[in-house]
C-alpha cells in the first residue's frame, strides 16, 4: 500500500487568510442588503444630527445619513434607490422642484403646511407624516375626558376651514355638535365669545395663525373664566394652559420610519398619522376647572385600544 504523507495543519497566516475571507464575505452581503437612507434638512443643527444618530442607532445595518439642503444636487440628480426622509418645509420645496428623484418621506408636517405647499394635489413620490394631532382622535380624547360636553366649539380661518367637514364627520359618531365660528381678526374677540357662548368644550385645531403666543392669553383666559375647557391644539399648547392633548415623541416617529423603511417604497401610503401616540395633560387646569387629574398614560391606552383593527 503506497505511502500518503500526513497532512499538515494550516498555518496561523493561512487560518487568518480563511477568517478574512468568510467576514469580508459577510460583509459584503449585508453591505448588499443595506439601503441608503438619506435625511435632509435647512440646517445642520443639533436637533437634526441627534435624530440622525437616532435613526443610525435603530437601523445599523443600513446607511444612515445627514446632508444639509444646500450641500444637494436637484433630486433628479440623487440615486433612485435613496430613500430621502425630509425633517423641514424648505427640504420640501426643494424635493417639489423636480418629479424624479428617490421615493421620499415627508416627517412632521401639518396639514395645513401641506396644503400651503402642495395645494389639494399629493405627489406619488411622497409620502407624507401628519405632525398634528388627528382630529377623531382629538374628539374621542374630549369625550373621555369631558363625557357630559355636548357642543364642540372650534375656530378656525381661511387656511383650516377646509377641516371642518372631517372634524364633523368625526364627531358624529361620538354625539357632538361641533360649532363654529370663523375668527380671520384674532385682534377681535367677538368671534370667540359668541363660540364660547354656544359650547361646552374648545377644541383647538393646529392652525399657528389662530394658536400662537401672540393669541393664548386672550383664549385661554377668555375660555377659564367662562368655565370651557380648551383640548389641543398640541402638546405646547398644553403647557401653555390648554387641558389637554394627543401627541408623538420622537420615540413615536423614529417607530413608524423604521416600520415604513422595511417595507418596499412602493408600497408607502400616501399619507399617513401615527399609530404610537402618548397623551399629555396640564394639572393645574384641571384643578381650576374641578376636574380629577388625568392619567396620561391610562387615557393614551384607552384611546389607543379604540384604534385597533382586526
Amino acid at each position: 500500500m503506497p505511502h500518503r504523507p500526513s497532512r499538515k495543519p494550516p498555518t496561523l497566516a493561512q487560518l487568518l487568510a480563511i477568517v478574512c475571507l468568510v467576514f469580508g464575505g459577510w460583509l459584503n452581503s449585508l453591505s448588499a442588503d443595506a439601503a441608503d437612507i438619506l435625511l435632509i434638512g435647512v440646517d445642520d443643527s443639533p436637533g437634526m444630527q441627534s435624530f440622525a444618530r437616532a435613526l443610525r442607532q435603530l437601523r445599523p445595518a443600513d446607511n444612515v445619513h445627514f446632508q444639509p439642503l444646500a450641500s444637494l444636487p436637484p433630486p433628479g440628480k440623487l440615486e433612485a434607490d435613496t430613500r430621502l426622509i425630509l425633517l423641514d418645509l424648505p427640504s420640501l420645496d426643494w424635493r417639489l422642484q423636480d418629479i424624479h428623484g428617490p421615493a421620499t418621506l415627508v416627517l412632521r408636517i401639518s396639514r395645513l403646511q401641506a396644503r400651503q405647499h402642495l395645494g389639494q394635489a399629493l405627489p406619488a413620490h411622497l409620502c407624507l407624516l401628519w405632525s398634528d394631532p388627528p382630529l377623531d382622535r382629538q374628539l374621542r380624547l374630549t369625550r373621555v375626558l369631558l363625557p357630559e360636553v355636548k357642543r364642540v366649539g372650534v375656530l378656525y380661518d381661511r387656511h383650516s376651514e377646509f377641516l371642518l367637514k372631517e372634524l364633523r364627520q368625526a364627531a358624529h359618531p361620538l354625539g357632538l355638535e361641533v360649532v363654529t365660528e370663523r375668527w380671520d381678526n384674532t385682534q377681535d374677540s367677538r368671534p370667540l365669545q359668541a363660540l364660547l357662548d354656544n359650547s361646552d368644550v374648545l377644541l383647538g385645531l393646529d392652525d399657528p395663525d389662530l394658536y400662537n403666543p401672540k393669541t393664548a392669553k386672550n383664549l385661554l383666559l377668555s375660555s377659564y373664566a367662562r368655565q370651557r375647557a380648551l383640548i389641543g391644539p398640541n402638546a405646547g399648547f398644553v403647557k401653555a394652559g390648554s387641558l389637554a392633548s394627543t401627541y408623538s415623541d420622537q420615540d413615536d416617529w423614529l417607530a413608524i420610519l423604521d416600520e415604513l423603511l422595511d417595507q418596499p417604497p412602493a408600497t408607502w401610503p400616501r399619507t399617513q398619522y401615527p399609530r404610537r401616540f402618548k397623551v399629555t395633560s396640564n394639572l393645574q387646569v384641571s384643578r381650576s376647572l374641578g376636574l380629577e387629574p388625568v392619567n396620561d398614560a391610562t387615557v393614551a391606552t384607552l384611546l389607543a385600544e379604540g384604534e385597533r383593527h382586526p
